[in-house]
């Protein structure tokens, strides 16, 4: 990590020197108390009277807002010998996508707890609500090809589902709605390695297909039926954007008809392959730089070392040679792999011997302990190591700066968007989650959800949700963000951040949110590029 560059000495210069800081203070001020005071007869003064004081405090939360690590609290997931002596998975759930009702909030990795009217908190009637923006990971899918063991001991077929993929011009002749069979050839000689069957490795299953569109129905049980945020019509005013992953596509298709009940034609927005600020893939030697050397020293080497009898085991069960660097560099791929198959009700894997299962088997100890490990080290790689912080906030900057320009822009009345849904990865939710410095980490499950909702505080209590408008945002008495606040939901309740600028994010001062993210990234990830590349210090 490269060293802060120092501050200039504020003391030992010209007199000048000291007082212009001074003095243009007492002329701001002055500017802001002049302006004010004609507030009642000039609309156009009042405005630019409110900015300068929304810029004032804006400069004195930046001044305070603390902008370090904070170390997440302690508890058996980030504690190895707990890891490796413990039982069981803190009851968390791997062997379904439903949770029961009286225990709806409970980890889920299968199908994470998202925001749902039965839970969801109100706030006070003064809060009126203006903008959404929500980020979650895809729904439960099939095995990556990669996860997948050399031999697998059973096929995985998908033909309860299709997933449609074809061209259509938008004025014009038609497309037949055409979509993928899996199919194997008994003419080729040449086997794939994994899973055989008519699945894709990965593709979101036809249970991933249902609990995305009812992660959809939920949200707008809220956001429409609930708060009636939501217009009716949502055209102009939602978004999707999803990765060049084909499978955040396949989720965010079922979440828009689980939302809207459409079956209309509906745009995706997608970034560049290579450049892609949500899954993210845009280039960040400083981060990548960063997250090896959070893998490679000695407090990641002993959780594998500890793991070593584990690692034996599953090795000879699954034909996974030990040299496999990609099964060893930690539990990512074992985890995925037997995640898999219990989501989906399959069986553990048993060892083939002749080509036929033998009693040897992966127990549901035994995954429990994969489970264990693969939730220390994300806990350990995106909060533990103090270089989780600058890893994340460049890598995953980009985002971050796009985020706080849409609540800008929403504010000044620069966009008749209300609401930004994003479909992503574990890899985009544990990043943001990382920046925000939540209090608990684990690895984001299934379907993990973020939401981001900006409120305007009212002098006058209502029970309305309103959206903003031009005519509101260009009055005098709601210009500036001194009346804006963030409260941010995380497994659809409200997130606790280490950090003490964030803390309980419910109804957190817009100033602080903004001072926070704009310290770390710069105002719309002005400071991501250089940093990145290391020309700007981390």
């Amino acid at each position: 990590m490269d060293t802060p560059r120092p501050r200039p000495p504020v003391c030992g210069g010209s007199l000048l020197t000291k007082l212009i800081p001074v003095l243009g203070i007492l002329l701001l001020y002055r500017i802001i108390e002049q302006g004010l005071s004609a507030m009642r007869s000039n609309p156009r003064t009042s405005f630019i009277a409110a900015v300068a004081a929304s810029l004032t405090r804006h400069g004195e939360a930046a001044s305070i807002v603390d902008l370090s690590w904070h170390a997440p609290n302690a508890t058996g997931i980030n504690n190895l010998t707990a890891v490796i002596e413990g039982e069981g998975v803190y009851g968390f759930i791997y062997n379904s996508s439903n949770t029961p009702a009286n225990q709806y909030g409970v980890y889920n990795w299968c199908n994470m707890p998202h925001v749902r009217a039965t839970e969801y908190k109100k706030p006070g009637s003064e809060y009126k609500l203006q903008y959404v923006e929500v980020i979650h990971r895809h729904h439960k899918r099939t095995v990556y090809a990669s996860n997948s063991f050399p031999v697998e001991s059973y096929g995985w077929n998908c033909d309860d589902e299709g997933l449609f993929y074809y061209g259509q011009p938008k004025s014009g002749k038609k497309s037949a709605r055409a979509y993928w069979q899996g199919y194997l050839s008994p003419q080729n000689p040449f086997i794939p390695l994994g899973f055989l069957g008519t699945c894709q490795f990965p593709q979101i299953t036809a249970e991933g297909l249902d609990d995305s569109w009812q992660h959809g129905r939920d949200l707008y049980g809220v956001y429409h039926d609930l708060l009636g945020f939501l217009p009716d019509d949502t055209h102009e005013k939602v978004t999707f954007k999803v990765t060049q992953n084909v499978i955040t596509s396949e989720v965010a298709g079922m979440v828009l008809n689980g939302m809207c009940g459409t079956q209309e034609d509906y745009p995706l927005l997608v970034a560049p392959t290579g450049y892609d600020p949500l899954e993210p893939t845009y280039p960040c030697p400083v981060s990548s730089n960063l997250f090896n050397a959070t893998q490679s020293g000695g407090n990641w080497t002993d959780h594998l070392t500890a793991a070593s009898s584990l690692y034996a085991t599953l090795d000879d069960i699954s034909g996974v040679s030990p040299t496999d660097y990609g099964f060893h560099m930690s539990f990512d791929h074992y985890y995925d792999n037997l995640s898999a198959r219990q989501c989906h009700g399959k069986p553990l894997p048993c060892k083939l011997v002749n080509g036929a299962n033998s009693t040897t088997c992966v127990t549901q100890d035994i995954a429990n302990e994969v489970y264990r490990l693969g939730n220390y080290e994300y806990s350990y790689i995106y909060r533990d190591d103090p270089r989780s912080l600058p890893a994340s906030a460049t890598s995953f900057g980009v985002w971050i700066g796009e985020l706080t320009t849409h609540i800008r822009d929403s504010i000044a009345g620069k966009s008749n968007v209300i609401y930004r849904h994003n479909v992503a990865h574990d890899g985009s939710i544990s990043r943001l989650l990382s920046v925000l410095q939540l209090d608990e980490m684990a690895w984001p499950g299934m379907g993990s959800e973020v939401i981001f909702e900006l409120y305007k505080k009212d002098s006058t209590p209502d029970t309305t949700a309103t959206a903003p408008s031009i005519s509101a945002v260009e009055s005098p008495a709601s210009t500036g963000i001194s009346r804006y606040y963030i409260r941010v939901l995380w497994k659809g309740q409200v997130l606790r951040s280490s950090n003490p600028s964030l803390g309980l994010m419910d109804m957190v001062p817009l100033e602080m949110v903004l001072a926070y993210f704009d310290g770390l990234v710069g105002v719309g990830a002005a400071l991501v590029q250089g940093k990145c590349n290391g020309s700007i210090p981390v």
